[in-house]
């Protein structure tokens, strides 16, 4: 069996996605695979696991994220990544008691049988995972659109096991998400750094157009093709470099990023978390260090390697780690992640992010007592040390946007020639934390206009 002249490399970490069914491979290209890891495997490999028997013996003793895959297994590796997939709609990782879910795709098949992030699947169709790997758990997991895989979980809490029947769907997922959100600020969620991210980003862009400030969400991103991280860091102004790499028996090269016709043009956030990876790693670590962005929530999870893929006749790849990532300035990530300049709770990034945009743009205006756990029903008074002329009410002039969200709507009403009450169009979200901004477009009786803005920040018990 001859190695197929077409090969590419790409980013990939320990995030997956539900894949099809895998089935059992021809015979293996072992010599072949020998030489290649001999030749391009970024640390030397001993003569004696080169000797072993089987693929699956040699690549044991490399790094987890070299692997053979059969067509099968390869092709429903590159849909997950492309975001098309068919399964239960779940994201796992690697865990001592099973596989872990780490997400679960709204409205998808697990989402409707309730299963929870935090779950640990334990068996699928009674049979134990625990020990097993994780390409071994998604074969498992993962079948023919509308068949019925029953999955055993654990959940935190629950003192006996719960059994779920789910029907494996089609699942569509979008790559790039994206809305305005309350106080022009514009959110944009990277979900996988695939094929067509470039264009759909560069689509995001121009739809949020004049917007005051960017956060772009990396959060359980597991990463993609090189390719595409180099695209992406093109649309953060002033990044010139996207990466170093450093091959085996090679000099370090730094790769440029790749010129955008648009760009993110006012302040920027990225978000990551222990769940971003690999490509979301390299955006995340050129940023911070160009100073293009301010990175928000906890270090990432640390995986620095790229993988080569090298076809063979029959269809099946050996995906192998041929090289290590650095910042563009050499600053590793292997192993040890890129740390946020702004550390927050966990699921916290965005409400705080979105904090920090807001207060850029309040600069100036005067910070009032926080009200803390309101009611969902709350109406905020508004009272004035003078006596306002409340004629012509401009509705622009009092703000209340949910951090995280969207602006709510609110009337305001005149209670005398001091005090107005807001009153939000709908209860606000038990938990919740908003700011309320008065901006300086009243005046007085004396037609004066107020010197300044003012504003204050809520929480929702």
């Amino acid at each position: 069996m001859k190695i197929s002249l077409k090969s590419f490399v790409l980013l990939f970490a320990m995030l997956f996605v539900l894949l099809p069914q895998v089935t059992s491979a021809s015979a293996e290209p072992l010599d072949e695979i020998r030489q290649l890891v001999r030749d391009f495997y970024v640390d030397d490999v001993p003569e004696s696991v080169l000797s072993k028997g089987t693929v699956k013996e040699i690549t044991k003793h490399l790094d987890p994220h070299s692997v053979y895959m059969s067509a099968k297994e390869y092709q429903g590796f590159v849909n997950g990544i492309e975001q098309r997939i068919v399964g239960i709609g779940v994201v796992l990782e690697e865990d001592l008691k099973g596989v872990k879910v780490i997400s679960v795709i709204p409205e998808g098949p697990a989402a409707r049988a309730e299963i929870q992030p935090g779950d640990v699947i334990t068996h699928v169709n009674g049979k134990s995972i625990v020990g097993k790997s994780i390409q071994t758990a998604i074969s498992l997991i993962s079948g023919e659109e509308k068949t019925v895989v029953t999955v055993t979980i654990n959940r935190i809490g629950q003192r006996d096991p719960i059994t779920k029947k789910i029907t494996r769907e089609e699942i569509t997922l979008p790559n790039v998400e994206y809305e305005m959100l309350g106080g022009n600020i514009a959110y944009i969620r990277l979900n996988s750094f695939a094929m067509e991210s470039s264009r759909e980003m560069n689509k995001a862009i121009q739809s949020l157009n004049g917007a005051d400030g960017w956060i772009v969400d990396l959060r359980n991103n597991g990463g993609g093709y090189i390719t595409a991280a180099q695209d992406i860091a093109g649309f953060f102004p002033n990044t010139v470099n996207a990466f170093q790499l450093r091959e085996k028996n090679s000099k370090p090269m730094t790769y440029p990023s790749t010129i955008q016709p648009r760009k993110f043009n006012g302040p920027t956030h990225v978000l990551i978390n222990e769940y971003s990876a690999s490509a979301s790693e390299m955006v995340s670590a050129t940023v911070k260090e160009q100073k293009t962005a301010t990175l928000y929530g906890q270090t990432s999870y640390g995986k620095g390697t790229m993988q080569a893929m090298y076809g063979f006749d029959d269809g099946s790849v050996l995906k192998m780690t041929t090289a290590r990532f650095y910042s563009p300035g050499g600053q590793s990530v292997d192993k040890v992640g890129v740390k946020p300049d702004v550390i927050t709770k966990k699921e916290a990034e965005l409400e705080v992010s979105h904090h920090d945009q807001l207060l850029k743009k309040l600069k100036g205006y005067k910070q009032l007592p926080e009200l803390v756990n309101v009611p969902v029903s709350k109406k905020f008074t508004v009272e004035m040390n003078t006596t306002m002329n409340w004629k012509n009410i401009d509705k622009k002039t009092v703000q209340l946007i949910q951090l995280g969200g969207q602006e709510i709507g609110a009337s305001i009403k005149v209670v005398n020639a001091t005090t107005v009450t807001v009153v939000p169009n709908k209860p606000l979200i038990a938990g919740s934390r908003y700011v309320l901004v008065i901006h300086p477009l009243y005046k007085n009786t004396q037609n004066k206009p107020m010197k300044q803005g003012v504003y204050l920040e809520v929480s929702v018990k």
